[in-house]
């Protein structure tokens, strides 16, 4: 595969506790150099991401990030200010307590909730797949197919596991046509990259890849 195929299903990704807006500006310098399909960025910074980078690059943002125990009522007003400040992608996180009680109904109509308050705007669903059994991956695949939610996410990169090549697969095999996979966590080079693709991932959380392609640039 391509490296700019590759480069071109990446979001480019930041969310570090400590970055700075210096750091932000770097990443989305990258993204747009090397045509990534977004950058992924606290919300803090997304309105001065979007005026920065005006329309040459997609900004993704984060909600109910990381662990997910916000009130849907929080996620709600979170997606919905960071859609006015300019996000063109919301990457959420599921209420986990709430699915591994049992409570699909609650998981589903949060999304549903969120969905509404992306106004259009793509929605990847942050399963945190390190945190279920094969039993509720499987829950939250049907869950999101049936949201209407663009994307089903693996990781948010801050529990103890990040994407696994076995997850992608489930996802892929139990997810609808009409939803997308996200890889994200632990994905090291660009031959990670390229078997999660192969297995099914369209989009890739990574801050790595980048890096490998820098460093390939750098060697030659």
């Amino acid at each position: 595969m391509e490296i700019k195929e590759i480069l071109s299903r990446c979001d480019h990704t930041l969310l570090a506790q400590t970055a700075t807006w210096e750091d932000i500006r770097a990443i989305c310098d990258d993204g747009m150099k090397y045509h990534t399909a977004s950058v992924c960025i606290p919300p803090c910074y997304v309105k001065r991401a979007k005026e920065y980078v005006g329309d040459r690059l997609a900004i993704c943002t984060v909600i109910g990030f990381p662990n997910g125990y916000n009130t849907t009522a929080a996620k709600v007003f979170e997606t919905s200010d960071a859609v006015d400040a300019g996000a063109d992608e919301i990457d959420m996180v599921i209420n986990l307590g709430a699915l591994r009680e049992g409570n699909d109904a609650y998981v589903l109509d949060e999304i549903k909730a969120i969905k509404t308050a992306c106004r259009g705007k793509l929605l990847k669903v942050i399963i945190e797949t390190c945190l279920l059994t094969e039993d509720e991956k499987i829950r939250m695949c049907r869950i999101v197919t049936e949201s209407g939610a663009d994307y089903i996410k693996t990781s948010t990169g801050f529990s103890k596991g990040g994407a696994t090549r076995e997850d992608v697969k489930l996802m892929r095999e139990y997810s609808g046509e009409n939803v997308k996979v996200k890889a994200a966590g632990g994905i090291a080079d660009l031959k990670d990259a390229e078997d999660f693709i192969a297995l099914g991932a369209d989009r890739l959380g990574t801050s790595r890849v980048v890096k490998a392609v820098k460093s390939l640039e750098n060697n030659k």
